[in-house]
């Protein structure tokens, strides 16, 4: 809490202002009505706040979810909480979680992007825009994710081959301890840059190594305490070192971008499409040809698109992955079980996407490997596009709200045993695969993961051929119960570094 101890201290520091400051406060905090916002409506309940500090002083800075998991217990399933002086609106729970995000998408349908995220974006590309410029990229990124096969035979070849690369990397560590992260955030990279760029990097490549370590970095970066401290009092706290190292990381990305996007450009056939980038271009070059005006496929829009599509296509599908063999090493009877059933099905040969129906067990496991890992704890954050009534409460247009998607993915009433592993959750009595309404480490409604059947099929393929070349263990002296689950502190999840050894089978 040091940095908050700092932050509080500036405010603070001038003795001058030290009497009228407190003065203030006091008035703030014991008048009714003073901090709270005068629409009329009910609005939802929460802890009372600070001035200016909002319930800062209650939040895990490192791990906020926690905090308003906790709080769901006592205000409910929609409740307000300030980060600062910021108003946020929490929905908690699958039923309250879909019932926002489906039945009423348009109304919670926008994106707050957080000014550490417009530091990043500045309005533009996919993740962190609003308006039509986002509708435009979004169908746009959709379109063409889908004629390059995302969810198709041609995506599902790509991956194949990746995996074979992936086996190759593992290998070299003859059995011995290593990290896993890197392989699979480059296994991971790749699928998504073959589909923007139309080629895959070596895993050697010093450029790729050092996209992918600096958009990880950011990520991570994006969910720690300075940075949420940041978010909070962007005028006042702009100086912290987390903030200035994701400028520099993104300056860099913006120039290593351009540069690939450069070198496509030189050699574009309008009749052929290596990629995402060249779809873009061929699109702009006809728009720029019809004198159009104003246009949305600007080389902003692109730079951030594939940006956020790297981006994103790498660190939450790797993360899980990692998730995944992780739990294998922790629990190797649920290893042994994964394996029986792919040596039975699929043999010697290569997987294929077809086998998923006949590996219910496999399926399960990657299913509850999803729900356990909870990726993406607080979902990314939306805003009210307009008033709204939900549930009895009144929410103002422009009101920040978090879906709370670790509450769903460990909803109690949803989840025979939500704290633990258990594949159980997905097999019926027979042993069947069985989807749950309830699984959505996706998000869901007009903002849910665009990328969702290429990261599903990358995570199935990634997997089982893992599993079907490799027993994953834990280090010469370190026990299953040794290995920890807990995550990382970041804006997703990942685990916390750590190394296993990957057995060869054969």
């Amino acid at each position: 809490m040091s940095l908050l101890a700092d932050f509080v201290f500036f405010l603070f520091s001038s003795p001058t202002t030290l009497l009228g400051a407190v003065a203030l406060l006091l008035v703030l905090y014991f008048v009714p009505g003073s901090f709270a916002s005068q629409e009329t409506g009910k609005e939802p309940p929460g802890p009372r706040p600070l001035p200016l500090l909002g319930n800062l002083l209650q939040l895990d800075l490192k791990r906020p979810y926690r905090t308003l998991c906790e709080l769901s217990k006592k205000y409910g399933s929609v409740f307000t909480v300030y980060f600062g002086p910021d108003k946020v609106v929490v929905l908690a729970g699958y039923r309250t979680v879909k019932e926002a995000l489906v039945n009423y998408g348009e109304e919670f349908g926008d994106r707050h992007i957080a000014p550490v995220f417009y530091d990043m974006n500045q309005g533009h590309g996919i993740l962190f825009a609003n308006g039509e410029s986002w509708k435009e990229m979004r169908r746009f990124a959709l379109t063409t994710l889908r004629d390059f096969g995302m969810g198709k035979r041609v995506a599902e070849d790509k991956i194949l081959e990746e995996c074979c690369h992936l086996i190759q990397m593992l290998e070299e560590h003859k059995g011995k301890p290593f990290d896993t992260a890197c392989p699979l955030n480059y296994a991971t990279s790749n699928i998504i840059s073959s589909i923007v760029y139309g080629s895959r990097f070596e895993y050697n490549d010093p450029q790729f190594k050092s996209m992918v370590r600096r958009a990880n970095e950011n990520i991570r970066i994006a969910g720690t305490a300075p940075i949420l401290l940041y978010n909070m009092f962007p005028r006042l706290v702009g100086w912290v070192k987390n903030r200035q190292l994701i400028l520099r990381n993104t300056e860099t990305n913006i120039i290593d971008v351009k540069g690939l996007i450069k070198q496509l450009k030189e050699t574009l056939n309008p009749h052929v499409c290596r990629g995402l980038v060249d779809c873009f271009l061929i699109r702009k070059q006809k728009e720029d040809d019809s004198c159009v005006g104003d246009t949305h496929y600007n080389e902003k829009n692109l730079i951030f698109t594939v940006s956020n599509l790297f981006a994103a296509g790498t660190d939450t599908t790797a993360a899980t992955l990692g998730w995944g063999l992780l739990l294998m090493a922790k629990y190797p009877h649920v290893q042994d079980q994964v394996q029986e059933e792919l040596s039975r099905v699929v043999g010697s040969r290569q997987v294929r996407v077809d086998d998923r129906k006949s590996l219910p067990y496999t399926d399960a496991v990657i299913h509850e490997i999803q729900r356990l890992a909870n990726i993406v704890p607080v979902a990314v954050p939306h805003k009210t596009s307009r008033d709204v009534t939900f549930q009895g409460y009144f929410i103002k247009e422009g009101t920040t709200v978090f879906p709370l998607l670790t509450s769903v993915l460990n909803d109690e009433s949803e989840w025979e045993s939500p704290h633990t592993f258990n594949p159980s959750h997905f097999l019926d009595e027979e042993g069947k695969f069985i989807k749950r309404d309830a699984f959505m480490p996706f998000s869901a409604g007009r903002r849910m993961c665009l990328g969702e059947s290429l990261a599903k099929m990358e995570i199935f393929l990634f997997f089982t051929s893992l599993l079907l070349r490799f027993r994953f263990t834990a280090p010469p002296g370190v026990t299953e119960d040794e290995l920890g689950l807990t995550p990382a502190v970041g804006f997703t999840l990942p685990p916390s570094a750590h190394e296993l050894c990957a057995v060869s089978r054969q």
